[in-house]
């Protein structure tokens, strides 16, 4: 798969709310522009907590003095105070994107891990229940699941919660595929999580196939992205729509990549499976396979739940439609939905294929 060796360094420091400053990372001329993001956590937090100490020590001070001492002194620090406080407030508000207005999920049942997946390889690196699977990498081993059957288009989703710390060189995926039925010419729809250092941030791979590698030569179209929230902390939700015209990947129901059928030869027809897995990609998965997986920090563990699964099954009936992911149940995005996609973009989007000047354009006209 193909990896841009030149991304973006995002500098991590838990403790707050974050406040994102934007800085290039090349200068105005440079033929492609990549933000750097340096997270500042703490900041609004202590300044707040400097300034409260401040007005309970002139409360204490003052409740032995004359008011008309202590009003001139209290009135303008409290204000201060009480700015900060809300200034800070509204910009660790500010960090997600805008409302999409709809969410899809929510028009998709959720399915029972058994109900519609099964293991694949790796079973001693698995535990599943009804409602989730936990599947963990070390040294012997990674492990991965798959759909009970194939499908022709569908909106397939899970929650995913990712391991923290050193995971450099490991990969944690929920994609569709159908390299078991077309090896060496397949095609795919990736939703991927490349490991990191403890000092970076996780970079969720998007990627789409197209008879991927028939001759040898590995076409990938992937667009890369950092998240507005911690993938370690919490679930949260991923998602891809595949439909006969586009597909379209989502994060918590907030649209960050439309890739739509411009061609026969650049959009995937054939009917795939839905996997999830987790493996070790050293030669390429963080920072151009400079960083690798290190079994002192095993294992490494992924964690699902939460299925979504809507899908047109291979060979089923030819009235089967995918779901609709807008409100307008026309297929399409509605304009809200858009302009929360456009902001991920411009705020979080770190690689896309169509602006690396390394790559061969004649093989992705769709650029």
């Amino acid at each position: 798969m193909h990896s841009y060796p030149h991304q973006p360094k995002f500098h991590r420091i838990y403790g707050g709310p974050s406040v994102s400053l934007f800085i290039p990372s090349v200068l105005p001329h440079s033929s492609m522009h990549k933000p750097v993001f340096i997270t500042f956590f703490n900041i609004w937090s202590q300044y707040a907590f400097n300034h409260l100490v401040l007005f309970v020590s002139l409360l204490i001070a003052c409740s032995s003095l004359p008011s008309l001492f202590c009003l001139p002194f209290m009135a303008p620090i409290f204000s201060l105070f009480l700015s900060f406080v809300m200034l800070s407030w509204s910009i660790a508000q500010g960090q997600g994107p805008p409302s999409p207005g709809y969410s899809p999920s929510t028009s998709v049942r959720t399915v029972k891990f058994d109900q519609v997946f099964k293991n694949l390889w790796g079973p001693q690196h698995q535990r599943a229940d009804q409602d989730s699977i936990t599947i963990w990498l070390d040294k012997t081993s990674g492990s991965g699941f798959k759909s009970i059957q194939p499908y022709q288009s569908g909106y397939f989703g899970a929650a995913m919660k990712l391991q923290p710390g050193y995971t450099a060189g490991v990969i944690t995926s929920f994609y569709l595929s159908n390299n078991e039925d077309h090896p060496g010419n397949h095609d795919e729809i990736d939703i991927e999580f490349l490991g990191t250092t403890p000092d970076e941030l996780y970079t969720l791979q998007t990627n789409v196939y197209i008879k991927g590698s028939g001759d040898g030569n590995i076409i990938g179209r992937e667009m890369k992205f950092h998240l507005w929230f911690d993938p370690t902390q919490d679930f949260h939700n991923y998602a891809a729509l595949w439909t006969p015209n586009e597909i379209i990947f989502f994060v918590d129901d907030v649209p960050i990549r439309r890739y739509t059928r411009k061609s026969e030869a650049t959009f995937p027809t054939r009917p795939m499976w839905v996997y999830g897995s987790i493996w070790d990609a050293s030669t390429w998965a963080t920072d151009n396979g400079r960083y690798k997986a290190n079994y002192n920090y095993q294992p490494f563990v992924g964690k699902y739940t939460n299925f979504k699964i809507s899908g047109c099954i291979a060979g089923g009936p030819a009235s089967c439609r995918p779901p609709s992911v807008s409100p307008s149940d026309t297929g399409s995005l509605s304009q809200q939905q858009l302009a929360a996609m456009n902001w991920v973009q411009r705020n979080y989007l770190v690689y896309d294929y169509c602006q690396d000047p390394k790559r061969d354009h004649g093989q992705i006209p769709e650029c």
